[in-house]
């Protein structure tokens, strides 16, 4: 894509808007539609419009795929974490009425954010690291 300067000047302005759509979907999922497994998607797409104008090669250099697979780790930890909590809290795993037992209501809401965040990063992740994977090994 070196010879198509208008798609890597449009794509480099397009991506901080694509991944800013996927945090306002990961912070809005509670509230209206979307959520971890979309904002995932949308935050997933804008590093894989990237490689796709700039190489794979520089997304490598950007996302390392270490990085990509402590991030996919922290998202399931974080996921389990708050069915964990919950337990130690006195309620059943993923019962976020234990978090706040005078008001269940803000409980619910608090682990409904954290295990929404916890999906959003694991996809995120797993998307971009299955895209890597396969566009590098056929890039060879």
């Amino acid at each position: 894509m070196r010879e198509h300067l208008i798609v890597r000047v449009i794509v480099k302005m397009l991506v901080p808007f694509v991944l800013l759509f996927g945090i306002y979907v990961q912070m809005h999922g509670d509230f209206g539609p979307g959520g971890g497994f979309q904002a995932g998607v949308i935050v997933a797409t804008g590093f894989i419009t990237y490689a796709l104008v700039f190489g794979v090669t520089a997304t490598i250099r950007a996302l390392p795929l270490a990085f990509l697979t402590i991030m996919i780790s922290l998202g399931v930890i974080l996921y389990a974490g708050v069915g964990f909590a919950a337990m130690f809290y006195g309620g059943e795993f993923l019962n976020y009425s234990a978090f706040a037992p005078g008001h269940p209501q803000h409980g619910q809401h608090i682990g409904i954010i954290l295990i929404e965040l916890g999906v959003g990063i694991t996809v995120a992740s797993v998307m971009v690291a299955i895209f890597i994977t396969f566009a590098e090994r056929w890039h060879r």
